[in-house]
């Protein structure tokens, strides 16, 4: 059996996560609620999205469902069950899964750290262009606009005799 997912969302009583999907057999759009069971406001969103992708039930449903966008859902949940708003809970998920230029991340620890490069990753594999892409342009040269005087670093120019 083929289903093609086209939308996921979550219930919030009783706790559940709401799939649409395409029936390629019967060439019909149904809804599935796949119930949440012990999850409480301390669980790991992670372990339980896994939980759920790997349940033998549902395991057909939620095949073409990435693994972060069930994350996603269980943290909106969760974030429900401490209080807060869904507005809340989705600006808190956009803000830990950004990355923000001026950050420092030489002071971030390990987890915190592979956290962002793995979003560092997921953009790059999104923004890439592929040799198969229509928008791809084999050599492609860019000349970026000069704003002002170009600071000279020194560690790259050559001494005056011609030495390095």
């Amino acid at each position: 059996m083929a289903y093609i997912p086209r939308k996921c969302g979550v219930k919030f009583k009783p706790p559940a996560i709401v799939l649409i999907y395409d029936d390629e057999n019967t060439k019909k759009t149904r809804q599935r609620l796949i119930p949440v069971r012990n999850f409480s406001k301390f669980s790991d969103c992670s372990q339980a999205a896994e939980r759920m992708k790997n349940n033998p039930r549902h395991q057909v449903y939620l095949n073409h469902v990435s693994q972060q966008q069930l994350q996603k859902l269980y943290q909106v949940l969760r974030d429900s069950l401490n209080g807060l708003s869904l507005d809340q809970s989705l600006k808190a998920i956009l803000r830990e899964r950004s990355i923000n230029p001026e950050e420092d991340l030489n002071k971030l620890d390990d987890d915190e750290l592979a956290k962002k490069k793995k979003i560092m990753d997921e953009l790059f594999e999104k923004n890439r262009r592929k040799p198969n892409d229509p928008e791809f342009v084999y050599d492609l040269e860019v000349d970026f606009p000069q704003d002002g005087q170009i600071e000279s670093c020194g560690w790259d120019e050559e001494d005056q005799d011609g030495e390095f």
